[in-house]
């Protein structure tokens, strides 16, 4: 067993733990609480937790309970995203993860609210996480800006915008960068500063987290023309149905393939830069970054 899949057995399995019992505690409705569960126990890759927890295991720390909360209100946010993408005024898709998706099942109201429930709730919890607390302000301000009009929904209104239209490859990786990008971004900056790590190290490891952002939806597009609805678990070639630019409509199959390992051989060379600090174990990350190959 390889480092990184003992690494995830434990470690996701306790951010997973953490997230059901947040919404169990926390939602008195019980139809909303079997709407929202149903979305968290879909399961999924778990990217966003598995790098905040990997980068602070990088830096040899101890991953405190606080880092947990932290790691399960990341994943709850990209959970509601999931649930407000898949609706039929946003993506129109009936399968996530291999199951039906949450408004198949509960309904498009049920769904909507089910996704505001886990948004909102992600903050109650990082609010009332075990961590110190300027590092939890910092925290809070972050996520909201990652999450929010700064990031991941100003990134999906201007994805939405773009449907129909031929964008450039510059305006595409804008796009991205706050949809796909920013939570991941956040990922990788808040492992830092649970971490206790410096100034310059939070930058460092945020030039990190922008190509892994690139990389993750670069290979994402690709996921959508090279596989099947079977090992998708998603519909395939959906990109196209929607006319939204993508980096294999733009640059082509080989051409998306090559930008996708620029950014990964890019991502690289900055965790060899951070393994310069004697404090810094970079091989965990490098098996992460692993994840994002094709």
């Amino acid at each position: 067993m390889s480092r990184l899949t003992t690494f995830q057995t434990k470690e996701i399995q306790q951010t997973e733990t953490e997230m059901v019992r947040f919404v169990r505690e926390h939602t008195n409705n019980q139809r909303l609480q079997e709407s929202m569960l149903y979305s968290i126990d879909a399961g999924g890759k778990r990217i966003r937790p598995l790098l905040l927890l990997a980068t602070i295991a990088s830096f040899n720390k101890e991953i405190s309970l606080g880092g947990y909360q932290t790691a399960a209100a990341l994943e709850m946010i990209h959970t509601y995203s999931l649930i407000h993408d898949d609706l039929p005024a946003m993506d129109n898709d009936d399968l996530r993860r291999g199951k039906p998706t949450n408004h198949k099942v509960y309904g498009d109201a049920m769904a909507i609210l089910a996704g505001d429930g886990l948004l909102t709730l992600a903050f109650e919890l990082v609010s009332m996480a075990e961590i110190e607390p300027t590092e939890k302000v910092l925290l809070l301000q972050l996520l909201a800006k990652a999450s929010g009009t700064h990031g991941m929904v100003a990134g999906q209104a201007a994805d939405m915008q773009a449907e129909g239209n031929k964008l450039s490859i510059e305006e595409l990786m804008a796009i991205h960068q706050r949809k796909t990008g920013a939570l991941i971004r956040f990922a990788v900056v808040a492992g830092g500063i649970l971490a206790n790590q410096s100034e310059g190290t939070l930058e460092k490891l945020d030039q990190l987290a922008k190509h892994l952002g690139l990389a993750f939806q670069i290979r994402d597009d690709l996921l959508d023309v090279v596989s099947t609805t079977e090992e998708l678990g998603k519909e395939t070639n959906r990109d196209e149905l929607l006319e939204k630019s993508t980096y294999p409509g733009l640059l082509g199959l080989e051409g998306a393939k090559k930008a996708l390992t620029d950014e990964l051989t890019a991502a690289e060379a900055i965790l060899n830069e951070l393994a310069l600090l004697s404090t810094f174990d970079a091989e965990l990350l490098k098996e992460v970054c692993g994840l994002f190959y094709l």
